[in-house]
């Protein structure tokens, strides 16, 4: 087994994937725990749908509370991204742990997205 996939598997294993949701002054927080993967991708794209379609036009994606993000989580946050840039609503993103944060850089999107500072999280 890979590190990777032993990471994958511990994670799952200690956190269970939900999204909070924090609505904040003109804009509403999504915080995924636990591992943004292909068993959970769709779960998060669900609960943004949602929200969209509930009439929220800014929101707040914040990766702090998350352990894991794969490929398949990765696509998620760009698609949604390409999304926001397309129909007009605003996506930021908070950055997420160490962890996290090395699968942007390794794969050259870290500028791609709008990030904040988990502290300074706003839209």
């Amino acid at each position: 087994m890979t590190d990777l996939a032993r990471d994958a598997a511990s994670v799952s294993e200690s956190t269970p994937f939900h999204c909070e949701i924090v609505p904040e002054r003109d804009a509403v927080r999504v915080r995924p725990h636990g591992a943004l993967d292909m068993a959970t991708a769709s779960t998060l794209q669900a609960e943004i749908a949602q929200l969209r379609d509930a009439g929220f036009r800014r929101l707040l994606l914040d990766l702090s509370t998350l352990d894991f993000l794969d490929s398949s989580g990765l696509r998620l946050l760009l698609s949604l991204h390409g999304e926001a840039s397309n129909d007009g609503f605003v996506l930021g993103f908070v950055r997420g742990n160490p962890r996290v944060q090395r699968v942007f850089e390794v794969t050259g999107t870290a500028e791609i997205l709008p990030f904040t500072e988990p502290r300074a999280g706003s839209v």
